[in-house]
């Protein structure tokens, strides 16, 4: 039986009178303040996303300290309020794990919340630090921006232990159900890796199978040739032809056969080019990243694919949820000594090194083909520029863009119905504010789903609990967000 849930709004807590706070408790649940009223949250970052959640925690009544890039001494002035939480929202997995260890130090209670991409340095804060929950941002928006790639009525498509969940919207209700891409839609993609085998993109492949398969077809047309018009026996046969292949010419004289004798001497000839292509080809794969397979699951699909356009933290998710939910992805990535590629490839991801904003390269990618196109690079002006190039390859092709920290994005969007755009900083700043104000283990966040103008929030006991959109994204901490004097 489907999930459902209520869409009612996430109703913001009363605003505390002043002076009031809440401190922890030792379970690591949170109590108000002697009144009752929520307690003083301490936000740590210069980021978009320390910004909104500072905003977000603000205009639900919560008074927020706001410090950028404190050092020991504004910490320990910092949490002498006694807040009843901390976030950490840093643009740095080594600097998060300095401020969230320095917090811990200093309070032994606090609650922790801090933004890490990495998983190792998550599970270490993790299993180091008691009351302290890290979030990653992209692990949060992937599934919504997975769904939107693979199913345009899902609001997120997630892989479970038993298959894959969708969630939808129906009649006002959000309903969580299985999910299996159609018969047609599962046919197509299969077609499409087979039709990917021996297909190389990029130049050295090319040369080593144009190479390897002229080297193969000189010695097949020489032993069949030896076999059928000669009558030379097999063996001896693929001797002769492997001595010709090898330039050294056939093992013995056939009197009364000059053509084979000449078309051996141009066979030797032609070989000298393949071997050539050949040796290319291995050095070029042997120095290169080696980012596409020729044969095997890192080759490029060629039909019922998503293309992903920029392999950051959210790139590299996507890709990894869309191989889980078996949907064939290529990569793209302009930047050759980008730090994930060397996850894309452990990953059996294939990445193309690319511009993604080139129709010529959205062309040899098989967009008309590809069932669609996520532009999630970090520079939201050069996702715009994607989706653009996409829209003038392929028209009908779904187009899903990341958004979040640049305002020209939403002019461009008032412009041109570019496609389905997710913020992906509105989206973590729910989930991080529903940390910092949850009562108690029960009400502890889940996960979050994001739909074009709301997000919701999977709380215990509650489901999926709509957050409204917070009327501004700028807390107005300028001078917390200024480097102080320490002169």
């Amino acid at each position: 039986m489907p999930d459902e849930w209520d869409v009612d709004p996430y109703g913001a807590s009363p605003a505390a009178p002043p002076g009031a706070s809440r401190e922890a408790t030792h379970d690591g649940s949170r109590s108000g303040g002697p009144d009752g009223g929520p307690g003083r949250i301490l936000v740590i970052g210069g980021t978009t996303l320390a910004r909104r959640v500072c905003a977000s925690l603000a205009e639900s009544g919560h008074p927020v300290d706001h410090l950028a890039a404190p050092d020991d001494r504004d910490l320990r002035r910092a949490l002498a309020t006694r807040p009843t939480g901390v976030a950490v929202l840093v643009g740095d997995d080594l600097a998060a794990l300095r401020h969230a260890l320095a917090v811990r130090h200093l309070s032994d209670t606090v609650r922790i919340v801090v933004t890490v991409f990495d998983r190792t340095v998550a599970q270490q804060l993790g299993s180091l630090l008691r009351h302290c929950v890290t979030v990653s941002p992209a692990d949060l928006l992937a599934p919504t921006l997975a769904g939107l790639c693979v199913d345009p009525d899902a609001l997120a498509v997630r892989p479970d232990a038993h298959g894959a969940v969708a969630v939808h919207r129906r009649a006002g209700r959000l309903v969580e159900t299985p999910w299996r891409a159609s018969a047609a839609t599962r046919r197509r993609a299969v077609l499409g890796r087979l039709r990917g085998q021996l297909q190389p993109h990029d130049t050295d492949a090319r040369l080593l199978l144009i190479g390897l398969l002229g080297i193969v077809t000189v010695l097949t047309l020489d032993w069949l040739w030896l076999v059928c018009a000669l009558h030379t026996q097999a063996g001896t046969a693929f001797l002769e032809a492997a001595r010709v292949v090898a330039g050294v010419g056939p093992a013995a004289a056939h009197p009364g056969h000059p053509g084979y004798e000449v078309a051996s001497g141009v066979a030797m000839l032609v070989t000298v080019g393949f071997t050539a292509l050949l040796t290319a080809g291995i050095v070029d794969r042997l120095i290169g990243p080696r980012l596409v397979g020729v044969l095997g699951p890192r080759v490029l699909p060629r039909a019922g694919h998503v293309i992903v356009v920029g392999l950051g933290q959210v790139g590299l998710r996507l890709c990894q949820t869309l191989r889980e939910l078996g949907v064939p992805v290529v990569g793209v990535e302009r930047e050759p000594s980008a730090p994930h590629l060397r996850l894309a490839r452990s990953m059996g991801i294939p990445v193309v090194l690319a511009h993604g904003e080139d129709r010529a390269v959205l062309a040899r990618l098989g967009l008309p083909r590809a069932r669609a196109l996520a532009a999630v690079g970090s520079h939201e002006l050069d996702n715009v520029a994607v989706a653009v190039a996409a829209h003038g390859v392929a028209p009908d092709v779904r187009v899903v863009l990341r958004a979040g920290e640049d305002e020209a994005i939403a002019e461009t969007r008032s412009l041109l119905p570019l496609g389905l755009t997710r913020d992906i900083t509105r989206t973590s700043a729910a989930y991080v504010a529903a940390q910092l104000t949850a009562r108690g283990a029960d009400g502890v966040p889940r996960r979050v789903v994001a739909a074009a103008d709301r997000d919701y929030v999977d709380l215990p006991g509650h489901g999926l609990v709509g957050r409204p959109v917070p009327a501004g994204d700028d807390c107005g901490h300028r001078d917390a967000l200024t480097a102080p004097d320490r002169r």
